[in-house]
């Protein structure tokens, strides 16, 4: 998924089987450096082995079962900050693997009404403000946004558990969802029917959401909430900010890794992979020698080249559930978000990765776009050659993701004796 600012965030929510692109700030340019030489991947890589049974590993599960396509999710269980009674946690499933997006964002309608009240709002001072008020966010993507209170909660995934993180609960009611948010954020995404998922956990390249929003007040964003139907745009300190819950676990904290199996032509009814945390932490998340590597900038973004054009806001994003790019010249199906890629005949394509500032090798990365309405005729959840026109942006969605191992390192953390953010694969 893919923020309307430009933030260490790239979130993408599929809504049924519309692709929902998220935006990002700036558009398409030419001013990036082009080394000369290209390197080539493999087209078809052969399927990574997968082994959930790792301690630092956990099931992603890609079904049809909320009505989605290409949606990875994961189970979390989430528990009140410091509780040690497990019968006071609860599990929600469903939950959006997003390597685009940064923060854990669940709905409240997935958790009982005694949980919620156990998950501690979060406040913040600002100068404008005379005492600390509750916290909402207004969360965007191309497709929508997301509205709720911010709360404090420990998150576990399979067996790692980030402790009294902040995060998004949606839907909760706490607030009236203010006018500027509405007007700025286009559909309502906050239920579980609109978003396709129970929640988000995004574990992108950034710690915090929105660093920006510390040193000022963006549109749409943070909220300071002193009544049910009083919040004003406020400033928020990195350390009260939605956080990456990889981030804050104890260990394996520099990454995660995604391994999806290759699939069959025309789809697969539904697909098990894994999701591994840490790079370079023990043996089954390693960093091959010869793996590609692609550096990205501050705001999460490196440069996709594609039939000329230069699309310098781009990602590797498992939270965009088709290829979004833009090519006037390949014939679509349905309109606006719903709108897909449907060529007569499926397409050979490839585009070139590499980093904004010219450092490193460009990769040729070949890929295939199908028609998109003969292929989900079929009712499958998992393809891995459907896309859809977005403008601005070049989005690796799902579909690159299977058949390959996908690492997305942090901001500042090390991988051997290199430093992120990058992603490899």
């Amino acid at each position: 998924m893919k923020t309307s600012s430009k933030t260490l965030w790239v979130a993408m929510v599929a809504v049924g089987v519309a692709l929902s692109a998220c935006g990002g700030g700036g558009d398409s340019n030419t001013s990036v450096k082009t080394p000369s030489v290209e390197r080539p991947v493999t087209p078809n890589p052969p399927s990574p082995p997968i082994d959930n049974s790792n301690s630092n590993a956990v099931p992603i599960v890609i079904n049809a079962s909320m009505g989605s396509i290409n949606m990875p999710t994961v189970s979390i269980v989430l528990c009140g900050p410091g509780q040690q009674d497990s019968s006071q946690c609860e599990t929600v499933g469903h939950m959006l693997v997003d390597t685009g997006s940064v923060g854990v964002r669940v709905m409240a309608s997935a958790v009982s009404p005694r949980l919620r009240s156990q998950l501690l709002l979060q406040t913040t001072s600002d100068s404008k403000q005379a005492s600390e008020s509750p916290l909402a966010q207004c969360a965007q993507f191309a497709s929508g946004f997301t509205w709720g209170s911010v709360r404090r909660a420990d998150v576990t995934i399979g067996n790692t558990k980030a402790s009294n993180i902040p995060l998004e609960l949606i839907g909760d009611g706490s607030y009236a969802t203010p006018s500027d948010c509405m007007s700025n954020g286009g559909p309502d995404l906050s239920s579980a029917q609109a978003l396709g998922a129970n929640g988000i956990i995004g574990i992108g390249h950034g710690v915090r959401d929105y660093p920006d929003a510390a040193k000022t007040v963006l549109p749409a964003n943070y909220y300071a909430c002193a009544s049910a139907n009083s919040c004003v745009g406020t400033t928020v300190p990195v350390n009260r900010q939605v956080m990456n819950p990889v981030a804050a676990f104890a260990t394996h904290n520099n990454g995660t890794v995604i391994r999806l199996p290759a699939l069959p032509a025309g789809g697969q009814a539904s697909v098990t992979g894994e999701l591994v945390f840490g790079i370079g932490t023990q043996p089954n998340n390693m960093l091959p020698t010869d793996a590609n590597v692609v550096a990205v900038d501050q705001h999460g973004y490196f440069t996709t080249r594609y039939q000329g054009r230069v699309f310098t806001t781009s990602a590797i994003d498992s939270g965009t559930n088709g290829f979004a790019f833009d090519d006037a010249t390949i014939p679509t199906t349905g309109e606006g978000a719903y709108a897909w890629y449907a060529p007569s005949s499926a397409l050979s394509l490839s585009a070139t990765m590499q980093a904004t500032s010219g450092a490193g090798t460009p990769i040729m990365v070949p890929f295939s776009i199908g028609n998109a309405q003969t292929l989900m005729a079929n009712n499958y959840a998992a393809y891995d050659n459907i896309g859809a026109p977005v403008s601005r942006w070049f989005l690796w969605g799902l579909p690159f993701f299977y058949g390959r191992n996908v690492y997305t390192v942090l901001e500042g953390a090390t991988v051997g004796t290199q430093t992120g953010p990058f992603v490899a694969f």
